[in-house]
């Protein structure tokens, strides 16, 4: 029992799990003998590692993810993604107890854009509705009058009078892809994600020179220059959608690479090249979401830690901006 409770401990203070656990543990069977003796559901983001995927109950993009935290019976929601998604997970879900396998699983862009500079920033703007990306943190939310995913952000943002002023946050490409869309004038916080920053348009145009009939697909994050040669731009599940009905048998992925082991398992006769970044190790992995491991999910699990704690303003305040959110995706037929 004190083994047990010096565990937690270590767990609980340090906030991620560097445990030693015996190498010749199934961690597969472990976990699905977790998930069944403590009623435990695992959601896993399309940019988790393959080995998480597969053991995961339901696999999908920040929202969905959430909404199916939300509708499940489960005593035990374990998030594996990062952490501003774990926090919407607990919003939606504030009766249930949610895990996160490494509480240093950030995020580049919500990291972007901090509240307090934020709430001074909105300061300036004092007439403008706030729309912010899910892709936030919590407390980013309470500072926000509605929320939006790259799915339903132009049917969010044209839900709003024309005149009425708006300021967009955290992700300035997102941005102005929706500027460029709806015709909009939206003040932007300048926010990005890292890795879909790091992309390189020169390699992906070479990439497209040696591929001449594969589908360029990118997620909105990314930069104009490369939205601009894209044959299809859409969400994480946009993207895998689009491989699946569209009869083209190559495509280059310009988003995280963890998608491709979804898109080919849907379509094994066709070919996901991932596009290649603007560093030395051709690495397109986000570096906070690969925090993650099977070690550390199989950890969070027997012990329930590290959890996500929110005060019960942040729960109701920013659950309110998601809500609206919902509302209007509801209303545009979006779920």
């Amino acid at each position: 029992m004190q083994n047990l409770v010096n565990a937690a401990e270590k767990l609980s203070n340090k906030g991620f799990l560097d445990l030693e656990i015996d190498p010749t543990l199934d961690l597969v069977a472990e976990i699905n003998k977790l998930k069944k003796e403590k009623n435990a559901i695992i959601l896993a983001h399309y940019y988790q590692e393959s080995e998480i995927q597969e053991v995961a109950d339901y696999i999908g993009d920040s929202l969905g993810l959430s909404q199916k935290a939300a509708e499940t019976d489960a005593d035990l929601i374990v998030f594996a993604g990062v952490h501003f998604m774990a926090e919407t997970a607990k919003m939606l879900s504030p009766n249930k107890k949610v895990v996160l396998p490494d509480l240093k699983a950030g995020c580049s862009l919500a990291d972007s854009c901090p509240p307090a500079l934020f709430a001074k920033f909105k300061e300036k703007y004092p007439n403008h509705v706030v729309v912010s990306y899910i892709n936030c943190t919590a407390e980013l939310k309470t500072l926000t009058d509605i929320c939006c995913t790259s799915t339903n952000a132009v049917q969010i943002i044209e839900s709003i009078p024309k005149d009425q002023p708006i300021i967009f946050a955290p992700d300035k490409n997102l941005g102005a892809y929706l500027i460029k869309k709806t015709g909009r004038d939206m003040v932007l916080w300048n926010g990005a994600c890292m890795v879909h920053e790091i992309f390189s348009l020169e390699k992906i145009t070479k990439l497209q020179a040696r591929h001449p009939n594969a589908k360029l697909i990118a997620h909105p994050e990314c930069e104009a220059k490369i939205l601009e040669i894209a044959d299809y731009i859409g969400s994480t599940s946009g993207l895998l959608k689009y491989t699946k009905e569209n009869p083209a048998t190559e495509f280059i992925v310009v988003t995280e690479a963890g998608i491709i082991h979804q898109m080919q398992k849907s379509s094994p006769e066709k070919t996901f090249i991932p596009a290649p970044p603007d560093n030395n190790c051709a690495c397109n992995e986000c570096p906070h979401m690969r925090l993650n491991t099977m070690e550390k999910l199989y950890l969070c699990m027997k012990y329930e830690l590290p959890e996500i704690i929110l005060s019960d303003y942040v729960i109701e305040k920013g659950k309110a901006s998601i809500e609206r959110m919902m509302e209007v995706s509801l209303k545009a037929g979006l779920i």
